[in-house]
């Protein structure tokens, strides 16, 4: 169980470590999101496709292999305590990760497609980019629904089996939350600012939790 959790904590560490990389990336060097034009993304795209693969795999696929990893450890330190709402959470976080890695591998898969039809038609390489652009949104991206009751479950086990720090599940609790909210259209933006910001500093103190091996109530 110790190796596991050793394990976990890297990979949570792991995590929050993508998210900063993909926030400093997606939003402030290429500012992906700020583009909403098809023909500009296009282009931002073929320009610059080499770098959006590696960081689709970085920030997507092997996040998603790590939070595999991740959910198993957490499954691991709360199966005891809270067995209902473990496995229940357990099956959520196998759920976001296969998702977020079916996320990644179908924007990269799609943007070789459309790179290669850009030479030849380039108004319909940016309606096929934005049609797979959508189908990437809603498997990964669009809303945290998935991820946020993962880390909403997560947070109420480990509060209720004494199992994790008591701030760090009131903070997962509040971050869980807003990942749902993102899925309610008019609270979509801030929802998903709060649970993507709000992940990185969970992930951070889970990883720091699980490497050092804290159990003891008495240490929260």
């Amino acid at each position: 169980m110790k190796h596991l959790q050793k394990v976990g904590g890297i990979a949570a560490l792991y995590e929050a470590v993508a998210y900063v990389v993909g926030i400093v990336v997606f939003l402030f060097v290429m500012d992906y999101s700020g583009v909403v034009e098809p023909a500009q993304k296009i282009t931002l795209l073929v320009d610059n496709h080499a770098i959006l693969y590696m960081m689709n795999l970085f920030v997507y696929v092997v996040f998603g292999i790590f939070l595999v990893v991740l959910a198993l450890a957490l499954h691991e330190r709360l199966k005891t305590s809270s067995p209902g709402i473990a496995q229940t959470a357990t099956a959520l976080g196998l759920i976001w990760a296969g998702l977020v890695i079916a996320s990644g591998m179908v924007a990269n898969i799609g943007a070789g497609v459309v790179v290669d039809l850009y030479g030849r038609d380039p108004a319909q390489a940016a309606s096929v980019w934005l049609a797979i652009d959508s189908v990437v949104e809603g498997i990964g991206g669009g809303n945290e629904i998935v991820g946020g009751l993962w880390t909403l479950l997560v947070s109420w086990a480990a509060l209720r089996a004494r199992a994790l720090p008591n701030a760090l599940n009131y903070i997962g609790i509040v971050v869980g939350a807003a990942g749902i909210l993102s899925a309610v259209p008019p609270l979509g933006e801030i929802g998903g600012m709060v649970f993507g910001f709000g992940q990185i500093v969970w992930f951070v103190w889970l990883g720091v939790v699980l490497l050092r091996g804290h159990t003891s109530p008495t240490l929260q």
